[in-house]
């Protein structure tokens, strides 16, 4: 378990960083050819760096070089044994550098210290080391045939990935991505939201430090139109997985069908409901977890619990747990670990939550809100993607799990409630990649992650899931008949 430190303690560690600013591209830095960027702590306004852009040169010169490591096939066909041992050398020394990585996270992402060093970190390196175990446990197939043949099913690396993380977790998704993508053995160009691009830049220099082969993992800071479309055009990018918005997550698929049609993977937004039914028990239990899920990371996070649909016959208890339990959820310096709520990422993303809460206050910080609305409401339907909950009251466990379903998104949901087939009977209702019933959550590493409607498309993070979709199926059929028993034809 890792110890926290005092805020003072924090901050000195801030002040003494050097932060990386250029791209990672075959295997060293590499000054970007692209415009300057500056990278600003949310929290104060400050400058912590500016960082060189990938220009289009670069983003050739990336692909190339990726290109060129995956058909050379230094890491797509090294033995699995020795892919897996270099991703746990990794592990080890993102272990080493964990603190610098969490102090790094915290500036960048205006994310609290005490998420980033007992969540954000720990759980990016217990991805990346669940990946690397998995490469040399995962068994292809033979497929049943007659006597005279024998039916190989194999999978293959798909090749050139480009992997385009949100802000709200720079580590925790590029291990979402990497981890699986390079088990597989693709070649990986991350392209990091302009941000927060310091972690991704840090994480590939550890990489080449443990062994990955140059080309192979490799990282284009700069914004969307820039660097993030290029990759979505490319005819030599064979796949992209992307996590952001939907609207973000649509043009990738425009740029697939307008280039090489490209495999995409998307995971997006949600508006995610948390159901408590009018037999739920322990509320004080429930307004915890309600509370957990609504305001963690400001509550920007695409499974955020942002609307909670609770009975009319509990909702007066429930509320004023949940008003008690915000108490404790002190917003303010992300470096003070005694701080739950950090600072949102830009005044752009300040605005647009504001924008809800007809206030017109200036500040990076936006404390809890609780509000209630109706189920037809623009903050219930809309992902407002900030720290406000609204609370809808339903007459029944019916409508309940209907107005949960009321919406264009489908990622994750709750379900509270003591009767065990009701609660069973409405997750299977509930239109979503993930339901938790009696808790908030996303499943662990080992189960697949990923929406329903407009939450996602083509694949699914975590689990053995997110190995396929970095994968291609091949089918290998051997003739096993004695061409002098005659004509054979299978």
């Amino acid at each position: 378990m890792t110890e926290l430190l005092t805020h003072a303690e924090y901050q000195a560690l801030a002040e003494a960083l050097d932060p990386p600013r250029t791209p990672f591209i075959d295997g060293k830095y590499h000054r970007g050819s692209g415009p300057m960027m500056a990278t600003v702590n949310p929290a104060t306004g400050a400058e912590i760096t500016q960082i060189s852009t990938a220009g289009t040169e670069d983003i050739e010169l990336a692909v190339a070089k990726a290109r060129e490591a995956f058909d050379q096939g230094h890491w797509a066909k090294l033995d699995p044994d020795a892919r897996k041992d270099v991703l746990i050398r990794l592990c080890k020394l993102l272990t080493r550098n964990r603190r610098e990585l969490a102090v790094m996270e915290s500036l960048d992402a205006g994310k609290p210290i005490r998420d980033c060093e007992l969540i954000d970190v720990p759980e990016t390196i217990h991805c990346l080391k669940w990946h690397a175990e998995a490469i040399d446990k995962i068994y292809d197939q033979t497929a049943p045939t007659g006597d005279g043949a024998l039916a190989m099913i194999l999978r293959e690396p798909i090749g050139v990935v480009a992997a385009i993380l949100p802000w709200n977790f720079p580590l925790m998704m590029l291990a979402w991505k990497i981890g699986p993508a390079l088990a597989a053995g693709c070649s990986v160009i991350v392209k990091p939201a302009e941000q927060t691009s310091l972690t991704a830049l840090r994480v590939a220099e550890l990489a080449a430090e443990a062994g990955i082969p140059r080309g192979v993992l490799q990282v284009l800071p700069g914004d969307g139109p820039s660097v993030g479309e290029p990759l979505g055009r490319h005819t030599d990018v064979d796949m992209v997985s992307f996590t952001g918005s939907t609207e973000t997550g649509r043009r990738f698929l425009h740029y697939a069908a307008d280039s090489n049609l490209k495999k995409v993977v998307l995971e997006c937004g949600g508006k995610n409901p948390a159901v408590v039914f009018d037999d739920a028990e322990n509320l004080d239990h429930v307004a915890e977890h309600v509370v957990n899920a609504a305001f963690w990371n400001a509550g920007q996070n695409c499974s955020a619990t942002s609307r909670l649909i609770v009975h009319s016959a509990v909702k007066p208890a429930l509320m004023e747990r949940i008003e008690a339990r915000l108490r404790d959820w002190k917003t303010g310096d992300p470096l003070d670990p005694a701080n739950h709520i950090g600072a949102l990422i830009d005044a752009g993303h300040c605005a647009k939550v504001r924008g809800y809460l007809d206030t017109a206050e200036d500040s990076p910080f936006v404390a809890p809100v609780v509000i209630e609305v109706s189920a037809d409401d623009t903050r219930a339907q809309d992902e407002i993607f900030g720290p406000v909950l609204s609370v809808i009251e339903v007459a029944s466990n019916d409508e309940a799990v209907q107005v949960a379903n009321d919406t264009a998104y489908g990622l994750t949901a709750s379900v509270f409630s003591s009767g065990g087939r009701s609660a069973i009977r409405a997750a299977r209702d509930i239109r979503a990649g993930t339901v938790t019933v009696n808790c908030y959550g996303e499943g662990n590493i080992a189960t697949p992650f990923g929406g329903y409607k407009q939450s996602g498309f083509g694949g699914r993070d975590n689990g053995l899931h997110a190995h396929d979709q970095y994968t291609e199926v091949k089918t290998i059929w051997i003739d096993l008949t004695d061409p002098a028993d005659g004509d054979n034809v299978t």
